[in-house]
């Protein structure tokens, strides 16, 4: 089978080995299996922010089906849930919203699974995985153990986590606190976009079921549902992060090009120079952190030239005609042809911002 019929983007060629372990047991002795063999292997979810080569992967794919939300336990205010990593991610999310449980809400319609949700620490519309994840239940591919992993261990940063940078292994399961009221509010909005999208002010709170509504709503209008109706969802979602830079440097961008500070948990802890007299004798404050400055990929993207529905000549790869973020596969279209029109973006955006964009979907064997 090739991986084209696994992944949303739709490329990719075969594997050399593609196994389902169907429990959770069986998921853990496959995998260890596969890696006593010293073969190459990739763990494979949901399929959807993900690219593979069109020669496929040499080696063993390990496709997570594993399914099952349980409620380990319950006190005033807080859910604490186990998930399957093979759960679909927006399942969970409707789950929790079904039973009046905030916290992700605002992560409704991301496409993939569960257990791909902490290696990317997902995150949309003011919310972020981090916020809600408790700890991960890993198989470490180094020792083989299989342990509970508290989320504080992951170092969870802007669409990145230490599973992201290096750290080799499986997640078999995941674990949610969530908030749980009376009365199904949601978290306090945070998203300027979303806040007008409800009507509402930023810090407000609504019922669960408005704001997840309202999410699945602009992420339809972008494309960024998978739809079977809608050709412009045949891709791996946000093609490109949002670049961030140094403060110094984003003074040198236009006026008018989208910015926000990089959150505390985003960039390095905020340092403030204490605001007092030092006997000279004792150090000095420290200076403070450049935390950085969060610019729009998708705002550099079209200011770079770009348009929506852009491709280049003769190929299947184009610009998503809703939102220049996404990269769509019109019908047919190859890895290398998605990989050739992501390098133009990063060269335009280059040349006329000094910017380098950076994937984010996982590579496999894709020049980007």
């Amino acid at each position: 089978m090739d991986l084209s019929e696994l992944t949303t983007l739709r490329v990719g060629g075969p594997a050399t080995e593609l196994l389902a372990p169907p429990s959770p047991a069986e998921l853990v002795e496959t995998t260890l299996g596969v890696w006593a063999t010293g073969d190459d292997w990739l763990v494979l979810g949901g399929g959807s922010n993900v690219v593979v080569a069109d020669d496929g992967f040499d080696g063993s794919v390990i496709r997570v089906t594993t399914r099952g939300i349980e409620r380990l336990e319950s006190a005033p205010g807080a859910v604490l849930l186990k998930v399957q990593a093979g759960e679909p991610w927006d399942g969970v999310v409707a789950h929790a919203v079904d039973r009046g449980w905030a916290g992700i809400e605002a992560l409704s319609g991301i496409p993939g699974s569960s257990g791909a949700a902490p290696i990317q620490n997902i995150g949309a519309y003011g919310q972020e995985l981090a916020s809600s994840l408790e700890a991960i239940e890993f198989l470490d591919y180094l020792s083989g153990e299989l342990r509970r992993m508290p989320a504080e261990e992951l170092e969870l940063g802007y669409r990145t986590s230490a599973l992201k940078r290096g750290r080799r292994g499986l997640v078999v399961s995941i674990e949610l606190r969530l908030t749980g009221n009376a009365d199904a509010m949601s978290a306090p909005v945070s998203y300027p976009q979303l806040a007008t999208a409800l009507g509402v002010g930023l810090g407000d709170r609504l019922p669960l079921s408005e704001v997840r509504g309202a999410v699945l709503a602009l992420r339809a209008a972008k494309g960024m549902l998978l739809d079977a109706t809608d050709p412009d969802s045949v891709s791996a979602g946000s093609f490109f992060t949002n670049p961030i830079v140094s403060t110094e440097f984003a003074r040198g961008l236009p006026v008018d090009a989208p910015r926000w500070p990089v959150e505390p948990n985003e960039g390095e802890p905020v340092v403030s120079p204490l605001e007092i007299f030092r006997p000279e004798n004792l150090p000095a404050p420290p200076a403070a952190v450049d935390r950085g400055v969060k610019l729009s990929a998708a705002w550099l993207i079209e200011h770079s030239g770009i348009t929506r529905g852009f491709r280049l000549p003769g190929s299947r790869a184009a610009v998503s005609s809703k939102h220049t973020l996404a990269l769509v596969n019109t019908g047919g279209a190859t890895a290398a042809e998605i990989g050739e029109l992501a390098r133009y973006l990063q060269t335009r955006v280059l040349g006329a911002f000094g910017v380098i964009l950076q994937p984010e979907p996982l590579l496999v064997g894709v020049d980007v």
